[in-house]
């Protein structure tokens, strides 16, 4: 009786603070930087396509198509409709006065599929002084490489007079690796601010009864290379575009009856009301209570945007009581307050 009443106990506790956290959660937007930084001072890009085989290249080039069952001209009209992509994407971006696309660079080509040695500053500087651009943004390898799998089974279907006969049936599934390269140069530091490589897949099918109805059947399959190119092209675009995510953030809701009540506040999106309740208790003779509610105080001053003011009350939380979830949230805001000064300088004109 004794060991059933101590386990009663014991479950009893463990429900009681298992259920009864001290810390709500919440989410916020905070701002990202790019992943490629693009100065301040750049106001007009050009692009250009360096993934055209070269002529001593062209062999090769020709051979891997036969055996990938490319069509002629796939690679050529997918590093198009990427380089438009990306052009398109820049375009939308309004701090840049021009986004051009460089037909003729007189660059060397590959063409293989792999990173070509990186140009040299003569020739991006020459090329930026030809076409009046700030920043080269190059592509330098483009290639689409499909494999076939065949499937051959044999099928009834009805004949004229109803009786159902087997005949051949051949399925070709067609997967296309799309493999794309980027390179950005920037000529007033002589840096590469940018190297980027990718495999996107695309899968076709098609059937019939025999594999050359089968590969006919294959509908769609360039269009859909054509629009996974062009959408290439604009995530990179994207990549020199500040974001936005979702970050998430605890909060106190145990301490005081003041708490408690912020709490529903909370919930309830009346954060101003709770930082109000808060705020009586940011003088609590005891400390841990003090604490908690400096700790609270940062936490709406980040949701107004007022950093500075989140790192003071945060600071006041950890070394004015020891709540040792400040000091990690003090970093916190720091890399925040970085992440902002670097999209405004990304954003600056």
């Amino acid at each position: 009786m004794k060991l059933l009443n101590r386990i009663t106990l014991l479950l009893f506790i463990g429900l009681l603070f298992g259920g009864c956290s001290a810390t709500n959660r919440l989410t916020l937007s905070a701002p990202e930087p790019a992943r490629i930084a693009i100065p301040s001072d750049v106001m007009k890009i050009g692009i250009i396509n360096r993934s055209i085989a070269s002529e001593e290249n062209k062999n090769i080039d020709q051979i891997d198509k036969i055996l990938s069952l490319e069509g002629l001209k796939l690679d050529k009209e997918g590093a198009e409709a990427a380089i438009t992509g990306l052009q398109d994407e820049l375009s939308r971006f309004v701090k840049y006065e021009r986004v051009d696309i460089i037909e003729n660079s007189n660059v060397q080509r590959k063409g293989l599929g792999i990173f070509p040695a990186a140009l040299s500053w003569q020739d991006v500087d020459r090329i930026c002084s030809e076409n009046d651009v700030d920043l080269l943004i190059s592509l330098e390898f483009f290639d689409t490489d499909t494999k076939a799998n065949v499937a051959a089974t044999l099928v009834e279907v009805p004949n004229n007079i109803g009786v159902k006969a087997k005949v051949p049936h051949t399925k070709v599934t067609l997967n296309t690796v799309i493999k794309s390269g980027w390179r950005v140069y920037y000529p007033r530091t002589k840096v590469i601010l940018d190297e980027f490589a990718s495999n996107n897949l695309v899968t076709s099918t098609g059937q019939g009864i025999n594999p050359v109805k089968a590969l006919e059947a294959v509908i769609g399959r360039k269009e859909a290379v054509l629009q996974n190119s062009t959408y290439i092209g604009n995530l990179y675009g994207l990549d020199t575009r500040p974001k936005s995510r979702r970050v998430l953030r605890d909060y106190f809701v145990a301490g005081t009856d003041n708490f408690v009540v912020a709490r529903r506040r909370a919930q309830a999106g009346d954060w101003e009301g709770a930082a109000q309740l808060w705020e009586q208790d940011v003088n609590n003779p005891k400390g841990k209570i003090a604490g908690r509610a400096c700790y609270n105080m940062a936490i709406i001053n980040e949701i107004n945007g007022n950093l500075e003011a989140a790192i003071d009350w945060a600071s006041k939380s950890y070394s004015d009581y020891g709540t040792k979830e400040a000091l990690r949230y003090i970093n916190v805001l720091r890399n925040r307050i970085n992440d902002e000064r670097m999209v405004n300088q990304q954003l600056s004109k």
